[in-house]
């Protein structure tokens, strides 16, 4: 088999499981998994054996699939696993979807980054990545804080000359502090900000 067929066929099979997430990711759109906590809660209570592996899963899309607030299922994750499980169940979905996602914009570059991203965003981040010492260190930065655009910087990460072993290693080091305190605000927060009104 040439490379030109090799090519081919990676590029059928990439499209193809982005068309299938796509649609997984719509279906379970609609069913409400991604905006109430209670339908996920449901969802993956029924799976017992595999709610963990449903979960991860729903994490990973919501990743790969950037119209789907992933606040929701971060503190869903916690709230149907507990702190502990939730926190693992979330850290892998998330690290397994941004590592699907730099993947795809390193292969198919800008055209598919502005299909998902906004150009506001797009032409925001850029500037980043005329330097790649600057960039990988804005980018562990922006990992770690759970506040920054992570799946977007993800994404636009494949158009730097950073190896994926290093983008792998910033997201094992980086991200759990995030995911965390995302996940710690979203459950607690409204509890304690409460406390105080």
């Amino acid at each position: 088999m040439n490379t030109a067929t090799s090519r081919k066929i990676i590029n059928l099979i990439s499209i193809t499981g982005m068309a299938f997430s796509i649609a997984l990711a719509i279906y379970f759109f609609r069913l409400g998994f991604f905006n109430d906590p209670k339908a996920l809660q449901s969802l993956v209570s029924q799976a017992t054996i595999l709610g963990p592996l449903v979960f991860i899963l729903i994490q990973i899309l919501q990743v790969v699939v950037p119209i789907i607030p992933g606040g929701v299922s971060l503190a869903a994750g916690v709230l149907i696993f507990g702190p502990v499980q939730g926190f693992f169940y979330n850290y892998i979905g998330i690290v397994l979807g941004s590592i699907i996602v730099f993947l795809l914009g390193r292969q198919y570059g800008k055209p598919l980054i502005l299909s998902l991203v906004s150009e506001k965003n797009y032409n925001k981040y850029i500037g980043w990545l005329d330097d790649q010492n600057r960039f990988d260190k804005l980018f562990a930065w922006a990992i770690f804080l759970p506040i920054a655009p992570d799946d977007t910087l993800c994404l636009m990460a494949g158009l730097t000359k950073i190896s994926l072993k290093k983008f792998i290693w910033i997201l094992l080091l980086a991200k759990p502090a995030s995911i965390l305190a995302y996940s710690m605000l979203l459950v607690y927060g409204g509890n304690f900000i409460s406390h105080f009104l």
